[in-house]
């Protein structure tokens, strides 16, 4: 049994399995960001990206770079790291929206229950 999965997944030891195990489980994190997305496209009746894609494809392309950087892949690597930068700037961009958010909807000194304008 051990021969057949080894010889299926091109390899030769436990330590490479784990790898392939780790590997899959990544693109398989990676992939749901779009089951993710889908779900809530149909939800609001219009194509739309909710932020668990944005951090689903954080800890996807994370755990995919690492397999990649054991695999010595350089183009899996620089195909990973692009996306991984390109996912951090739009949670940055998310996290600065929610407290300019939370700044405009926080009542000035003085006002009852109006937001800053």
């Amino acid at each position: 049994m051990k021969e057949t999965v080894f010889a299926l997944l091109s390899i030769d030891t436990w330590t490479e399995f784990w790898w392939v195990v780790w590997g899959l489980s990544a693109q398989a994190l990676f992939a749901a960001r779009f089951i993710v997305q889908w779900i809530a496209s149909e939800r609001a009746g219009k194509s739309y990206v909710p932020v668990a894609f944005w951090y689903l494809s954080m800890c996807g392309g994370l755990t995919l770079l690492s397999y990649a950087i054991y695999r010595q892949d350089i183009v899996f690597i620089l195909g990973q790291s692009i996306g991984v930068f390109v996912y951090a700037r739009n949670l940055a961009l998310i996290r600065k929206e929610g407290r300019i958010r939370a700044l405009d909807e926080t009542p000035a000194p003085g006002a009852q229950g109006k937001g800053r304008t």
